[in-house]
């Protein structure tokens, strides 16, 4: 930090001496004399506190040690506030024993005068008021360790490496800062754009009110008389006509109700293209026919106020007569727009429907009617999602792209990319060792990072206390990696004969985690030749699955792996933590009883390795991914059964191959989650050489249904995970190029 600040402060001298800003250099060097930081020089900020004790300035001592308090100390953590205390009680001895070495018992009962009410309830200095009044102090038992040159030599020790620790931590201080300080701005700036869409709301719902208000002005008919209202009793004439008001009006609230409704129905977005020009075109007539009946009104109302002039001796009966007819006469108008409307609607349907059909049977006609034109429909038909088969069925796609992000601060193949359970953060590891934790809620930022020494080959999010990562290695050890702390908070050792971690998985209650370890291969990829002409790996590496306690950090118990232990590539838990299913390196799929830990089933699975597993949505069967290129649904009521079977391609299963100029190919195997499931467990997310790809699960249907491919990737996809935490689903889709794509989906509902 130091060395930092002075090559700073070159730098910029020069540029004030190369453009001739003197006078800015004048005040630069001022200011740079006056710093009482000293240009982070540790020896600088020791010797200017020895200048003051020299001195016997207690005035300017204590200034300086409030502002490296207030400036520096005071951002340290809680649990280091005792050292500053030290340091500080220390530094005042440090004073004192210097002024009764140099004979000023002057400075040492001016110190206790000036001290007094602040050191008289602290224990540190209960037996340092006497000091004044001892003839001998050094001599003193309780003072002669004070006096000694070993404990000047200590402190001076003590106070410098404390403040180069600190200096040197500086910058981690300065990133919290900056990263609390975007935070902020970007809650800000959240509530901001909350505040402007409620005021955009407020004032759109009071636009609405106002046209509503003017629409019933104009509806309603005139009011009666101020006299005739405050009646206590009304005649026959007058009763009428109210029964007859009250009719009309709720006729027209019914008649409003139903286009209300008719147009909400057409706002929410149809399932056919036929009902949106309809709906449409619905608007449009029903808008004509209301200026119609405005216009007609007002020459009514005219008319009305016409005779009410003429004929001043009966304006009581004359305007119960005219009441009366215009309410039959508003009675017919409905009934005949009422009969337009009808007409206008089911033309502009039957348009529609010829213009479908055309599209569906490739027709090429050049008079398409007026109303409905084919790049309309197109339009329409992707807005809303839907798709056409080849029987000429229409199908709705079951989600909708909202949008689709990346993240590179990875810069070689992605091994594991897995999202947090509250779906806030997503940690990423690749093959360097380099490991990313990253929020992508409201912003794409990059929380913590960390390059490990050691080959990772597995990594697992903890359940409870969620900030923290599982992280397995090639070397036999498991860390326990706090994302906020940014640090290691353990490290155990799991066994020297099996040193890979290759899978790692924490129950839900976080109590315990499952750790396999494998022993060291010589075949632990497969040869290039093989891999083209399809062979098999021949894998029968020996492990173990261990059960570990996730507070104490120690050994439970090992479980029995039958019939010889075999090396466990993944594994997962259920909702609850009793059941724990996993996939070996022999093909055998094991589920075992977590409350007995022993095995309750196991069936063999796979022509080959198993390289995923995990349970269906109701945990009433386990999927399966394998070497063999197949995705198996087993029933676990029923050890072995199989439900469903389907083949998928090898850019889905791995292993992954990279290939480029000059030959140069570079094959991975799976080491994350190859598929991952949906919030309600009906679709499926697998890899491909160019994005994800979603397909349906039905136990019906003998092939999986393709429903949508995400893309956006150059390289294979490797590692997969759904994100169901939130409203909208996130897809994450990491690739052997260090990319990962973020696609947000929204599910369309019929």
């Amino acid at each position: 930090m130091a060395a930092a600040a002075e090559r700073t402060d070159e730098l910029v001298r020069e540029y004030l001496l190369f453009r001739g800003f003197t006078g800015t250099l004048k005040q630069l060097d001022a200011d740079i004399k006056a710093d009482k930081e000293k240009g982070f020089r540790v020896d600088k900020i020791v010797d200017q506190l020895l200048q003051f004790i020299q001195s016997y300035d207690l005035a300017a001592l204590r200034d300086y040690w409030s502002y490296l308090d207030r400036r520096l100390f005071s951002r340290l953590e809680d649990v280091y506030r005792p050292t500053v205390n030290k340091l500080k009680i220390s530094l005042y001895r440090y004073y004192l024993v210097h002024a009764v070495q140099t004979s000023r018992n002057d400075k040492t009962q001016e110190f206790f005068l000036r001290h007094a009410s602040e050191l008289q309830n602290q224990v540190e200095w209960k037996d340092w008021f006497v000091l004044p009044f001892i003839p001998n102090p050094e001599a003193n038992p309780a003072f002669a360790t004070y006096f000694s040159r070993q404990w000047a030599d200590t402190f001076i020790v003590s106070l410098h490496n404390f403040l180069s620790v600190l200096f040197q931590c500086m910058h981690i201080l300065f990133l919290a800062e900056c990263q609390r300080s975007n935070l902020l701005q970007e809650e800000n700036e959240i509530l901001r754009q909350k505040l402007f869409a409620l005021q955009a709301e407020q004032f759109r719902m009071k636009k609405e009110e106002q046209q509503q208000e003017e629409e019933e002005q104009l509806i309603l008919h005139h009011k009666l008389p101020s006299y005739v209202a405050n009646m206590d009793h009304l005649g026959d004439s007058e009763l009428d006509m109210t029964c007859s008001q009250r009719s009309a009006a709720h006729f027209l609230q019914a008649r409003g109700g139903f286009l209300s409704s008719l147009l909400s129905q057409g706002k929410k977005g149809p399932s056919r293209v036929t009902q949106a020009p309809g709906t449409m075109s619905g608007q449009t007539g029903m808008a004509s026919l209301g200026r119609k009946e405005q216009s007609t009104h007002q020459t009514t109302k005219g008319k009305e106020v016409a005779s009410g002039c003429k004929e001043p001796k009966s304006h009581f009966s004359g305007l119960v007569a005219t009441e009366t007819s215009s309410v039959q006469q508003r009675q017919r108008r409905l009934q005949e727009h009422g009969k337009e409307r009808k007409e206008l609607l089911s033309k502009t349907v039957s348009q529609a429907q010829t213009v479908e059909r055309k599209l569906e049977t490739g027709s090429t006609e050049t008079d398409p009617p007026p109303e409905l034109h084919a790049e309309q429909a197109e339009t329409l038909t992707k807005a809303f999602g839907s798709s056409t088969e080849p029987g000429g069925i229409r199908q709705e796609q079951p989600f909708i792209v909202l949008s689709q992000e990346e993240y590179g601060e990875h810069h070689s193949s992605i091994m594991h990319c897995r999202v947090d359970c509250s779906g806030r953060r997503v940690a990423s590891l690749d093959v360097d060792g380099v490991i990313k934790v990253w929020s992508f809620n409201s912003i794409m930022q990059t929380k913590a990072s960390s390059i490990s020494k050691s080959p990772l080959l597995s990594l697992e999010w903890a359940t409870k206390r969620d900030r923290l990562l599982l992280l397995g290695s090639g070397v036999g050890t498991v860390r326990l990696y706090d994302t906020e702390a940014k640090k290691n908070l353990c490290e155990i050792s799991i066994d020297e004969d099996m040193p890979r971690i290759l899978s790692l998985a924490c129950s839900p209650s976080g109590a315990s985690f499952v750790c396999s370890a494998a022993a060291s291969s010589l075949v632990n990829q497969l040869d290039c030749t093989a891999l083209d002409s399809g062979g098999k790996s021949i894998n029968q590496v020996p492990g173990k699955l261990l059960l570990w306690d996730t507070k104490n950090m120690k050994q439970q118990l090992q479980f029995s792996l039958e019939p010889e232990p075999i090396a466990i590539n993944c594994t997962a838990f259920n909702h609850n933590g009793n059941l724990l299913v996993t996939g070996a390196a022999d093909g055998i799929i094991r589920l075992f009883d977590m409350q007995q830990h022993e095995c309750a089933m196991s069936w063999k699975a796979h022509d080959g390795e198993v390289y995923s597993v995990e349970f269906s949505y109701d945990e009433n069967a386990v999927y399966s991914i394998g070497e063999d290129e197949k995705f198996i649904q087993w029933n676990i009521h029923k050890s072995g059964s199989k439900v469903s079977e389907y083949a998928l391609p090898r850019d889905a299963t791995g292993p992954f191959v990279l290939s480029g100029y000059s030959g140069y190919k570079q094959v991975q195997f799976p080491r994350g989650r190859l598929f991952a499931f949906d919030s309600e467990g009906n679709y499926m997310l697998t890899c491909s050489s160019t994005g994800g790809v979603i397909y349906k699960l039905s136990s019906h249907d003998k092939i999986l249904e393709s429903c949508l491919s995400l893309g956006g990737h150059r390289a294979p996809v490797v590692t997969v995970d759904w994100c169901t935490a939130m409203d909208c689903g996130t897809c994450l889709t990491a690739s052997m190029d260090g990319k990962i794509k973020l696609t947000t989906l929204l599910a369309h509902k019929s």
